[in-house]
């Protein structure tokens, strides 16, 4: 079967059903997993479905919770994410300062912009930020131990949130998968929130690094709250009444 009459066969099964799992489409047309994402990467950008964790879903079925994969969010605002990262620059603290990065595409933008001879010290629960910030020179990097959840590559759980608990950090660089003035910060998984909580709660400066389509969304947990925050970095889609609200609250907004 040509990888066209493939793609036709699951877009049909997904109008039908709703939903499908790649376990599932592999085994049916004997192939591999990463030959079905592939199809399924094919169909999102026609539009045909959402990918979610473990599958996809028909678009007018997809809710807020959703959890799209890492891969996946890496694609996704990828030029406003890196310039959100660059713009970020600008909160790091002095020489000798210390830093925690939340985990999250963003984050990691910023992360991959740090000057390789700027002196901090780093604390960080995502493996792929540690990874990336123990080869710059500069940088003396923890990685905080705990579970390691899969669909982040973040380190969460109690004793995440215990070692946050010890530390008081010039900054954070926090992610989130929502926000809005009445719910706050957001985010759909439990641990994943208790960590960002903890982050919070162990800066001096709250600097939230996010792309203009997490704003005015409201997702199952809330971490934080409005007023945590000291400043938003973001790109130019942010709404301007939402923008000269966060003003309002003496927010510092910057448009990357």
């Amino acid at each position: 079967m040509y990888a066209e009459e493939r793609q036709q066969e699951i877009a049909n099964e997904v109008r039908a059903r709703g939903r499908v799992a790649v376990a599932d489409l592999a085994q049916r047309f004997d192939v591999t997993g990463e030959t079905v994402r592939r199809d399924l990467g094919v169909l999102a950008q026609q539009g045909v479905l959402h990918r979610v964790h473990g599958g996809a879903v028909r678009p007018d079925v997809r809710t807020v919770g959703d959890e799209p994969d890492l891969e996946q969010r890496e694609q996704s605002h990828l030029a406003a994410k890196t310039a959100i990262g660059i713009a970020a620059q600008t909160f790091l603290p002095p020489p000798g300062g210390s830093v925690i990065f939340d985990a999250g595409t963003t984050t990691l933008r910023a992360a991959l912009s740090v000057p390789g001879d700027r002196d901090l010290t780093v604390v960080t629960n995502a493996v792929p930020l540690a990874a990336h910030l123990s080869t710059l020179p500069g940088c003396d990097v923890t990685l905080l131990g705990g579970r390691l959840r899969r669909k982040t590559l973040a380190t969460v759980g109690a004793s995440t949130v215990a070692a946050l608990n010890r530390l008081r950090a010039s900054v954070v660089f926090l992610g989130t998968n929502g926000l809005s003035l009445n719910h706050g910060l957001s985010t759909p998984d439990p641990e994943e929130a208790a960590a960002k909580s903890a982050m919070i709660a162990a800066a001096n400066r709250v600097i939230v690094l996010a792309d203009s389509s997490k704003f005015n969304r409201e997702l199952l947990v809330r971490f934080g709250r409005i007023s945590d925050i000291d400043a938003i970095v973001t790109d130019a889609g942010i709404d301007v009444p939402l923008a000269a609200d966060l003003a309002a609250l003496d927010i510092e907004v910057v448009i990357a």
